[in-house]
């Protein structure tokens, strides 16, 4: 599925998936953003202007390869490349974790994004993608044995207790066990993510279990999966991850959701979805940067509104495109440029 970053101080362009990395700063990392299932009306990201941001803020990460990219260009003097990016850098994301580092050294890197937020006074968010047998063989295939999943799951409680960080867990490990190539992962999967949810939410974390999005499977299917992999334990779950739905398609979907899960409430991938869906899920040229990234207030289930992939990280190399994970600058342009203010 995704592409990923790992913790690290350089950057480093990568090829696909688990092979595929690009460094983010002191540990972070995220994956290839395939957009499965049937295409959902468009709409754009003006259907929830009149959704009002509420405190507190989310945390901007310095060290995103956004970030990273608009030094690059200002260093170079390409001043207004580097302005035209600096609508992604400015934007809080999601911070990717893995499954290396693992040990003191994961602990470590957690703890500087800790302390990075708290004196910005914002949230973290983060997206544990580290489930054995991750994505079943695709392009992000890997993540950790069983025990060594718990492990880490562990160590990022431990490190990240009492912040109030909020966790998306393990993005399309759910969904994609309607795809043959995870019928055989069930049984061992459901159980891993349920004592995983319980870990993280009972260290006092916001803990969001991915739940797809509306084109892949139907809420009668998710619930089912979600109960099994412990979502009562949880804050609720997360949809549109990577992907490029609507938001109001994401609503209706997660809302149906909510109902059968006990009214749970839930986040929405915006990053790229300002155009709403797509015909591709591999950088498909008529994205748009989604909303910008906010809590949400008064809106039913819905809590926030959310960057979960990092816009300008390329899909996959298709149609001339870098490697799953490595900075596309091109496109990082063109889904600013679709945006269209």
């Amino acid at each position: 599925m995704r592409s990923i970053i790992l913790f690290s101080s350089a950057v480093v362009a990568t090829c696909a998936l688990v092979a595929a990395i690009v460094v983010l700063g002191p540990g972070i990392s995220e994956p290839d953003t395939r957009s499965r299932g049937a295409a959902s009306p468009s709409s754009s990201v003006r259907e929830v202007a009149s959704l009002a941001p509420v405190a507190p803020s989310l945390y901007v990460d310095p060290n995103s390869p956004s970030a990273k990219e608009v030094a690059t260009l200002t260093a170079a003097g390409a001043l207004a490349e580097a302005s035209k990016i600096r609508e992604i850098s400015s934007q809080p994301g999601a911070i990717w974790l893995t499954g290396s580092p693992t040990g003191s050294a994961l602990t470590t890197s957690l703890q500087r994004y800790v302390t990075a937020a708290r004196s910005a006074g914002a949230v973290l968010v983060f997206v544990t993608y580290a489930i054995p047998n991750r994505d079943c063989g695709g392009y992000s295939a890997g993540g950790l044995t069983a025990s060594g999943y718990i492990e880490w799951t562990r160590t990022i409680a431990a490190a990240l207790a009492g912040t109030g960080s909020m966790v998306i867990v393990e993005p399309d490990a759910l969904a994609m066990l309607s795809k043959p190539a995870c019928s055989t992962v069930q049984s061992t999967r459901l159980p891993l993510l349920q004592q995983a949810v319980g870990i993280l939410a009972g260290a006092g974390l916001k803990v969001y279990l991915d739940a797809g999005h509306a084109g892949w499977t139907s809420p009668s299917t998710m619930a089912p999966l979600l109960q099994k992999a412990g979502v009562s334990a949880a804050t609720g779950f997360a949809t549109n991850v990577a992907s490029f739905h609507a938001t109001s398609v994401e609503v209706s979907y997660a809302n149906q959701i909510s109902a059968l899960v006990g009214g749970k409430h839930y986040v929405i991938d915006v990053s790229r979805n300002g155009a709403g869906s797509q015909p591709t899920w591999c950088n498909p040229p008529g994205a748009a940067l989604g909303q910008n990234p906010t809590f949400i207030s008064g809106q039913g289930g819905l809590d926030a509104l959310l960057w979960v992939k990092s816009p300008g990280l390329s899909d996959g190399s298709c149609n001339g495109a870098p490697a799953a994970g490595a900075w596309y600058e091109s496109y990082a342009l063109t889904l600013i440029a679709n945006r269209g203010y």
